[in-house]
C-alpha cells in the first residue's frame, strides 16, 4: 500500500496509527498541496493506492484498513458521531490555518467566524464527554478517540488551540501521549530511515 500525505497532517496521522495497529505494511510518500492537487481529485491528503484500489479520503482509507484486518470500522454510532464532529472541527481548523496565511481571518470574514465558532463549540462539547473509558475493542482507543486526539495534538502543534480551559481534553491528550503508536506519530517525529 502506498499512502500519500504529510507527517504533520492529523488525517494522515490517524491512518498511520491504524496501519500500525493492524500491522498493515505501507509506504508513505510525502505529498504537498501541489502534488495532492495533481494526484487526488479531492485535492487533499491523505489518499491511498493499493493495487487497483484508489481511495481519496481518510475516512474511506480508515474503513479499508480496518476491514482488511478483520476489524469493525466503528464500535457504535456514538463513536462514529464523535469522529464526524471532530472531522468538522478539523476541516474548520485547517481552513482557518490555511486562509489566515493568505490574510483572511475571522476578524474580516463572516465565513471564517463560523469556522472558528465550529471549532470552539466542538471543543466545548468534547470537554463535556468522557473519553477512553468504555471502549472494548482490539486497541486501547477507538477511532473516534484517535481522531479527537489527532485533532487536539495538531491544534496544539500548530498553535491553533489551547487546552487551558479544557482540563478533560488535556488529560485525554496526556493519556494518548502514553500510547506508543500515538506518541511515535507526533507531527514533530519523523521515522528514522534504515537501509
Amino acid at each position: 500500500m502506498e499512502l500519500f500525505g504529510s507527517y504533520t497532517s492529523p488525517f494522515v496521522r490517524h491512518i498511520r496509527i491504524a496501519m500500525a495497529e493492524t500491522k498493515t505494511e505501507f509506504s508513505l510518500t510525502e505529498t504537498d498541496h501541489e502534488m495532492s492537487a495533481k494526484l487526488n481529485p479531492a485535492k487533499k491528503v491523505p489518499f491511498l493506492h493499493h493495487k487497483e484500489t484508489r481511495l481519496h479520503d481518510s475516512s474511506s482509507i480508515l474503513k479499508y484498513v480496518r476491514e482488511k484486518a478483520g476489524e469493525r470500522y466503528f464500535p457504535d454510532v456514538k463513536d462514529y458521531d464523535q469522529y464526524c464532529l471532530v472531522n468538522t472541527a478539523l476541516d474548520a481548523g485547517i481552513n482557518l490555518f490555511l486562509l489566515e496565511q493568505q490574510g483572511v481571518t475571522p476578524d474580516n470574514n463572516t465565513y471564517m467566524q463560523r469556522q472558528k465558532s465550529r471549532v470552539e463549540e466542538i471543543l466545548q462539547l468534547m470537554e463535556s464527554k468522557k473519553h477512553a473509558v468504555a471502549y472494548e475493542g482490539p486497541h486501547p482507543f477507538s477511532d473516534g478517540e484517535l481522531r479527537l486526539g489527532c485533532f487536539l495534538s495538531w491544534g496544539l502543534f500548530r498553535n491553533r488551540i489551547s487546552l487551558g480551559e479544557y482540563p478533560q481534553l488535556q488529560a485525554f491528550v496526556d493519556k494518548l501521549n502514553d500510547y506508543p503508536l500515538f506518541a511515535d506519530t507526533h507531527p514533530e517525529v519523523r521515522p528514522s530511515v534504515t537501509e
